[in-house]
């Protein structure tokens, strides 16, 4: 293995940063071979010289670990923690390799995490110069007007410098919306800062995309092993030459953003269309030969009740007195009951209010005896 500069070694060892690093060796923290080393630039090699940083040996890892993790709410994103409150390491308790928090997130904050032991690794993703956008969701306490939108797109005055140009959209209107938040920069309380700068504080935030990697259906405090496709995806972004390839994802993002506009305003001035209710066309009238038919003329009707031979024969008296009726003869009846044909007496007249004489109706006419 060939030399490296002591500051890369320690940082990618994850003691720490390279620029931190270069100040633990001036402080007189570093020693290789025994021998205290102050001077910036120094070298060593892992496989042959021993180097110890506060008298603690250094070790090369023996193969590179990436992790997406969860953070939960009311955890630190450090090894360690003066003041003594809960680190992400305690979901990594009895990992087989030393690993640490790439970059941080806010005590109060939950959501996508990387953790590494290849130093060179977290040291270039953390760099402002490799420009990986970090995509978050803010819960805030009330809308932003147009111009404030822009006022946070454009930067913030922040500890007196301007942030860099951020990505601002809003995904659920309501009394307290949610925006999406797109960062190059990962300044500490940034998104906190900038909306409260706007006047609004932040409810809830969570990291859901760092690069391309998203947190995908992780749960709080579980994680994933990065797959070696998306640790060369990382190699090549971190390295420029994935500038293009995560452009060309941005333009999607971008056209897709447009597209989803366009549809929704159009959605919006677009008129309803009329409902229109079809009927089938349905015709009452039938053909003439088939009205005039026995058949269909008795479809649907109760069928007679049958009755007894007295009532059969009573029937057939009412009908034939009927009869006698319409051709002319008038009908009497008797005191048993019976009807007979002939002149009618006088007894059987009645006289009209009127004056006028009138033939009293016998059961001919209506089916039903008259009763005096």
């Amino acid at each position: 293995m060939a030399e490296e500069r002591l500051q890369k070694i320690l940082a990618n060892a994850g003691i720490a940063s390279r620029r931190k690093a270069e100040e633990y060796i001036l402080a007189g923290r570093v020693s290789v071979n025994g021998r205290t080393v102050t001077e910036l630039g120094s070298k060593a090699d892992m496989e042959v010289d021993r180097v110890k940083v506060d008298s603690r040996v250094l070790s090369a890892p023996t193969h590179r670990v990436y992790i997406a993790f969860h953070k939960p709410k009311n955890c630190v994103t450090t090894v360690r923690d003066p003041e003594g409150r809960e680190t992400v390491m305690k979901f990594f308790k009895g990992f087989p390799e030393r690993i640490y928090p790439v970059g941080r997130l806010d005590y109060a904050s939950e959501g996508l995490l990387l953790l590494t032991n290849d130093g060179d690794f977290a040291n270039k993703l953390m760099s402002p110069s490799s420009n990986v956008t970090k995509t978050y969701l803010a819960k805030v306490t009330g809308i932003l007007t147009t111009e404030q939108e822009e006022q946070f797109r454009h930067g913030i005055p922040m500890h007196g410098r301007k942030t860099a140009p951020a990505g601002l959209k809003i995904v659920k209107r309501s009394l307290n919306p949610w925006y999406e938040v797109r960062l190059i920069e990962g300044r500490q309380n940034q998104i906190r800062i900038m909306f409260k700068h706007l006047g609004f504080l932040v409810e809830k935030l969570k990291r859901v995309k760092v690069g391309f990697l998203e947190l995908g259906n992780l749960k709080p405090g579980a994680y994933r092993t990065l797959t070696n496709t998306e640790v060369a995806r990382f190699e090549k972004l971190l390295d420029g030459k994935g500038e293009q390839i995560e452009h060309k994802f941005q333009q999607r993002d971008t056209r897709s953003q447009v597209t989803e506009k366009r549809a929704l305003e159009t959605r919006r001035f677009e008129k309803p269309l009329a409902t229109k209710r079809t009927f089938e066309k349905r015709t009452f009238e039938k053909p003439l030969s088939e009205s005039r038919t026995p058949e269909k003329r008795t479809a649907g009707k109760r069928a007679p009740e049958r009755h007894t031979d007295d009532e059969r024969r009573r029937d057939q008296k009412v009908a034939a007195g009927s009869k006698n009726n319409r051709s002319g003869g008038p009908q009497q009846q008797s005191d048993e009951g019976k009807f007979r044909s002939g002149p009618v007496s006088a007894k059987a007249r009645v006289s009209h209010p009127s004056g006028k004489p009138q033939r009293k109706r016998g059961p001919g006419r209506t089916g039903l005896r008259d009763r005096q």
